[in-house]
């Protein structure tokens, strides 16, 4: 059997600037259609796309998929962290305190009201294996930073309190390589292209 590839593609800046958006449906801003354009340019061997159903990620995935007839699904389970409370908010806006406890201990500590570390990364999880199953040779996975975290913390077999550690700026593309089992998959490429 052949190899198969998935590049993972961070959505580009959103209207708004930098915040915790999480489930907010900010669309990309003008610089983030750009930032994303540049990011594709390097690639035409996709044989689908799939995306978060945010707008910020959906809206560009169709686009791609209709201009190069690749088919495209939704996936759900692509969607960033809940982040609760602090939904909307710039890191500035947040309570130090309530923000030092995150970034010390991610997986441990939800914002109020927030999505659990391991019920994002159960959800992630499954729909990398929805990806993975699928079968089809190379393809585009248009999604957030911190699903690309949790999915390269996996692959790298790094514990899941370090997944901040790696860094996913917009529109940053990563490559995966995903062999037959028993392989494991293996990190090619990750930032710019």
């Amino acid at each position: 059997m052949q190899d198969r590839f998935v590049d993972l593609l961070r959505h580009g800046e959103a209207q708004g600037g930098a915040r915790f958006r999480g489930g907010h449906d900010d669309p990309l801003s003008a610089e983030g259609w750009d930032q994303m354009t540049r990011a594709t340019a390097v690639n035409s061997d996709w044989t689908r796309v799939v995306c978060s159903p945010s707008l910020r990620c959906s809206a560009f995935a169709r686009r791609l998929a209709e201009s190069n007839k690749l088919p495209l699904s939704i996936l759900p389970g692509l969607r960033e962290r809940g982040f609760g409370a602090w939904e909307g908010l710039a890191a500035h806006q947040i309570p130090a305190e309530e923000l030092t406890r995150f970034w010390d201990d991610p997986v441990g500590y939800a914002p109020p009201d927030g999505e659990p570390f391991q019920v994002f990364r159960e959800r992630v999880m499954a729909a990398w294996g929805q990806v993975c199953d699928e079968g089809k040779h190379f393809t585009l996975a248009v999604t957030h930073g911190g699903v690309i975290r949790v999915l390269l913390a996996e692959v790298l077999r790094m514990p899941p309190e370090a997944s901040l550690l790696i860094e996913v700026p917009p529109a940053c593309l990563s490559r995966l390589r995903v062999p037959e089992p028993p392989g494991r998959p293996s990190l090619m490429r990750h930032g710019s292209p």
